[in-house]
């Protein structure tokens, strides 16, 4: 196996894995303003990604290097046609991040309403544009015979297009309903499951119309096998979540979501991005790849580096692997106490009442026994 062909494989799985464990974070960034019903169950969602989210964006910051540094060709044609879906998308992180940085910052409902406003639509937006732009790629785009993109933002919005962005984001809001029931206690577990539910119908069948519309459109016999398995494996996270086996529903909405992902690069090779314009002006991993010897180069970082990634992710999942409930939330009282607890002594306001007007004794002296009088 040819390297160009090795790396092609490497960034579908880096792909595979990102939007495996993002897109439980996009789901549960949607659910906040859909499932959570006050401040303490908000929070409770919040922090079941708190620990990981920002660990999960790192496989889209090393699919994103390794697409430039192993086929600058299609990583520059990307780019440059997708520009104004990508800085979205880019834009949508970013200010995601700080709003779960800041939500908290403030004891004030407003400015915590603002950033919950912020997490939901950075979460809505690229779990929809992923799709979009996944679609595309398998699609095809109208690419010149330079490798230039030339065709408008318009044309990425046709209605397969909009149809694979109904299917990334109902599928990651399901994913992060069943990662919510797997994570959290009580009322809200159990909301989580009937969010799930009535996420299966409309999910099931985006996705069916769209794996359809795939193969008829744009598969081939490699992309077949994914696009069963996708299917199967999204009606059998149904199945687990109404049996309230909540680890096996979250393993297989998550096996559906690689599963898609598998089929749209199976669709793509050897091609990287089509041309719908003429089939010889496509970008493939032969004419957009690197140099041998920048790949030899990037096996040897991956094969040291992958391995050290995934180790660490997994222990961090380990370690905050418990459940989490609205009574490990403090409520507005304790948090209070806490707080007046953590001040240092200097810091305490002193007593305002008088001296005197503590009470000496419980009973009064003239209660006192005669015999203590004597003595």
């Amino acid at each position: 196996m040819e390297l160009h062909t090795v790396w092609f494989i490497l960034i579908a799985v880096l792909w595979t894995g990102y939007f495996f464990l993002e897109g439980f974070d996009f789901g549960i960034g949607v659910l906040t303003k859909l499932l959570a019903r006050d401040e303490r169950e908000r929070r409770v969602l919040i922090n079941t990604i708190g620990p990981v989210w920002d660990g999960n964006e790192v496989w889209l910051i090393t699919a994103g290097g390794a697409t430039f540094a192993a086929f600058p060709e299609w990583y520059a044609t990307l780019f440059s046609g997708f520009y104004l879906p990508l800085l979205v998308i880019l834009l949508c992180l970013i200010v995601r991040g700080v709003a779960f940085e800041y939500r908290g910052k403030r004891d004030d409902a407003r400015w915590k309403r603002n950033w919950e406003h912020a997490v939901f639509w950075t979460s809505l937006l690229p779990a929809f544009l992923w799709g979009v732009a996944f679609a595309n790629f398998a699609r095809g785009v109208k690419i010149g015979p330079h490798m230039e993109y030339t065709g408008t933002l318009l044309d990425l919005l046709n209605p397969y297009a909009l149809l694979g962005g109904l299917v990334t984001l109902s599928l990651f809001t399901l994913h992060g309903a069943v990662f919510a029931s797997l994570k959290t206690l009580g009322g809200i577990r159990d909301r989580a499951r009937t969010m799930a539910t009535t996420l299966g119908l409309p999910t099931a069948v985006f996705a069916l119309a769209f794996l359809i519309w795939t193969q008829i459109d744009n598969g081939n016999l490699k992309s077949l096998p994914a696009a069963i398995l996708s299917g199967a494996a999204l009606l059998s996270a149904l199945v687990a979540n109404a049996r309230r086996r909540d680890g096996w529903a979250f393993a297989w909405s998550g096996i559906a979501i690689a599963a898609l992902t598998a089929m749209f690069f199976l669709a793509l090779f050897p091609n990287v991005l089509p041309s719908t314009l003429n089939d010889s002006w496509g970008l493939t991993v032969d004419n957009a790849s690197s140099t041998p010897y920048t790949l030899r180069i990037m096996t040897w970082a991956a094969a040291i580096g992958t391995p050290l990634v995934i180790c660490y992710q997994g222990w961090t999942y380990w370690v905050f692997r418990k459940r989490i409930g609205t009574q490990h939330i403090p409520g507005p009282a304790q948090a209070d106490r806490a707080h007046q607890s953590a001040k240092p002594e200097s810091a305490r306001p002193e007593s305002t009442e008088p001296e005197s007007a503590e009470p000496e004794s419980v009973k009064p002296r003239s209660a006192e026994p005669e015999s203590h009088q004597s003595q």
